[in-house]
């Protein structure tokens, strides 16, 4: 079994973010498989739900280098990843770094930013590292980009690129909250917010710790071959459907890993694969006939119906 202690500091991440976010969202608990898993996630919905306070909630929970950039038409490359510039005094440049180089990014309404800057995060994703003129600068452990972004039907906004969408390890969405948590929102907020009062409960170094050990979380060759199964059944569907890359797969054993630890679990069972294979996988497959993004949940629910469950 995972250590009870590291286990409970998981939870003890979970109970502190939801006295802010109300109701039995599971979004709550995809931010924090994403940051047990060394992934980044993208919350999805329509304006006023609350994804800017789940991600600010995460970061409050944190004790780690914080930034929040909001995404704009008029946001340059350069206003994430930092520039160079001149000093007088010594007649040299220096670089002055962006807010990529925190450990927490809340990249707000990233659909609303224009697809040369969105393309920024590219490398700092996957490879935790920007390069600004010639120059490479190694991002800091841990690093999460959590990002938001309205529907992309809404005015304003553009959609992100097949291969920013393949970077985030979860795609989630709140939805509204039910009516008892909404009456709950409502009171605690007729003074102050919530978010005020939240306090860190984790440092960077426990965060790098239980990244560490979800990585030892067991899954077996059986539920291995059971994911590649599902991803290779994306990519037989035809009808100008792209289907999931391996990147995909693993993503999908990263985040079932980090759901098992947040369980106390020392194993990975096929109930986390099929949880946990809409939130990691459908925003990764695409069709050109599809501007929505539905297509990718439908071909994933497809594949846990036609393939076979391992016993």
């Amino acid at each position: 079994m995972p250590s009870a202690t590291l286990s409970n500091s998981a939870q003890n991440l979970l109970t502190n973010i939801r006295r802010v976010v109300k109701g039995d969202t599971p979004a709550i608990e995809h931010v924090v498989i994403a940051l047990l898993a060394g992934g980044h996630v993208l919350l999805e919905d329509a304006p006023g739900v609350g994804k800017t306070i789940l991600g600010k909630s995460l970061a409050r929970s944190l004790n780690c280098d914080f930034a929040r950039v909001q995404g704009t038409p008029d946001l340059l490359p350069s206003d994430l990843t930092g520039v160079q510039i001149y000093n007088q005094k010594n007649g040299g440049f220096e670089f002055r770094p962006g807010p990529l180089h925190r450990q927490i990014i809340l990249m707000d309404e990233v659909n609303r930013a224009t697809p040369k800057t969105q393309s920024a995060l590219l490398e700092a994703m996957e490879e935790q590292q920007v390069s600004v003129d010639g120059t490479t600068h190694v991002l800091p452990k841990p690093f999460l980009v959590v990002a938001t972004q309205n529907p992309i039907e809404q005015e304003g906004t553009y959609p992100l690129p097949e291969a920013q969408l393949d970077r985030f390890l979860i795609k989630s969405s709140l939805g509204y909250p039910e009516r008892d948590s909404e009456i709950a929102i409502l009171k605690e907020q007729t003074k102050r917010h919530p978010l005020e009062s939240l306090e860190a409960v984790l440092s960077s170094e426990q965060v790098l710790e239980l990244q560490d050990t979800v990585k030892n979380i067991e899954v077996s060759d059986v539920l291995l071959g059971y994911v590649v199964d599902l991803v290779r059944f994306t990519r037989e569907q035809g009808r100008g459907v792209i289907g999931v890359s391996p990147r995909g797969g693993l993503a999908l054993r990263r985040a079932c890993q980090a759901r098992a630890f947040l369980e106390g679990r020392e194993h990975v069972t096929p109930e986390d694969i099929q949880d946990l294979a809409g939130v990691t996988l459908g925003h990764r497959i695409y069709s050109v006939t599809d501007a929505t993004g539905t297509v990718g949940l439908e071909v994933v629910a497809d594949a846990l119906k036609e393939v076979k469950v391992p016993v």
